[in-house]
């Protein structure tokens, strides 16, 4: 627990990359916003599928939705909205509190809408105001269609959660899109104050890598990443552009680290927690990967505003062979896929439910 103030008197916030029912009945979201310092929630169709999967904590609701004549996406997003907004009422007060800075959460559009704009920008309407929730991010891929939806969203004045960069590349395009709505909002009188966050995915980096490089780059390519984004985030912090929009009421767009759950069992699994601790940022982990913070997590220094040795650790990946551009975008078309996959896998999984808890015979 102790490591977890250390990040949270640094200026880092943790959340909690997870969300099951049995989370919010136990009680467990609760103790771990209480006992541990989480102050936000992240989900995605992976997490949704994995939590329908296991065990019958869902069964219920499904069959009533059914009942009710939902079916497919609509179902699924009952079901969701329903932990989410549950799970935004208890960071509510935290939210509150901070002025909205602490407390939120996020529910992702459907995948299959990554090279949708117009689409994605529908959806995440329709999703926010069916949730009405002040403290809910909907999350928006930065693809290319991706990233005019932010724009067109954040000046629809919906928070927003940019998901799926994997470069500094990816990052400086999300946070361009989200200061021209920003900056349309002003000029149209509105109120400049919409939440939105960068997600920027690191372990990911590391998998691709780890049979290509010598043993002395394994688990570093992320890390170098994260450092060279980190230092793109805080020079635009600094920046004229950014700071006149600070000053007419806009709150700057956080850099979040995604998938910081260690992928390899050498090496530590709080790894990519005590190497990205860093003012005004966040870092949404794995349920093991908190728990293990807080047993045995060391924070050191702060992440160098100015990246560090970022440049010279990635010219060291690029003389092993590795395009860190290249990899970037695929690693970004692989993801886009992955979540795709697990969003057939979950809507396939709730109709074959809804199809047994109705028709047979159960009550």
């Amino acid at each position: 627990m102790n490591a977890i103030v250390q990040l949270h008197d640094l200026g880092q916030r943790l959340w909690l990359d997870n969300i099951t029912r049995e989370l919010l009945t136990s009680g467990t979201l609760e103790r771990y916003i209480s006992e541990l310092g989480v102050t936000g929630l992240t989900s995605n169709p992976t997490i949704f599928d994995k939590a329908i999967q296991h065990g019958d904590a869902y069964d219920g609701a499904i069959r009533d939705q059914a009942r009710a004549g939902k079916s497919g996406e609509a179902l699924f997003f009952e079901l969701a909205l329903a932990d989410l907004t549950r799970a935004a009422d208890l960071l509510r007060p935290l939210h509150d509190a901070t002025g909205g800075v602490d407390g939120w959460v996020s529910l992702e559009v459907s995948p299959l809408l990554a090279d949708d704009t117009t689409g994605t920008i529908e959806a995440a309407l329709q999703l926010h105001a069916q949730a009405q929730r002040p403290n809910l991010f909907i999350k928006i891929p930065g693809t290319r269609a991706g990233i005019s939806a932010v724009e067109e969203t954040i000046f629809a004045g919906v928070p927003v959660n940019v998901t799926l960069l994997f470069s500094r590349e990816h990052y400086l395009a999300a946070a361009e899109a989200y200061m021209r709505g920003i900056e349309r909002r002003l000029a149209a009188g509105l109120d400049p104050a919409v939440g939105c966050v960068a997600s920027l995915f690191v372990s990911r980096w590391d998998v691709a890598v780890r049979n290509e490089v010598p043993g002395a780059l394994r688990n570093r390519l992320g890390i170098a990443i994260a450092h060279r984004t980190y230092r793109a985030y805080r020079e635009l912090l600094a920046s004229t552009r950014w700071q006149t929009l600070a000053d007419a009421g806009a709150r700057p767009q956080r850099l979040l680290w995604a998938s910081t759950g260690t992928k390899d069992p050498e090496a530590p699994d709080t790894l990519y927690l005590e190497a990205l601790a860093a003012p005004d940022t966040i870092n949404t982990v794995p349920e093991k990967t908190l728990l293990a913070f807080a047993e045995h997590g060391k924070v050191g220094g702060a992440l160098p505003a100015d990246g560090g040795d970022a440049e010279a650790l990635l010219a060291e990946f690029t003389q092993a062979g590795v395009d860190v551009d290249a990899l970037a975008e695929r690693l970004q078309h692989e993801g886009v896929h992955a979540f795709a996959n697990s969003w057939h896998d979950l809507i396939d999984r709730i109709a074959a439910k809804a199809e047994t808890l109705t028709d047979g015979g159960q009550t």
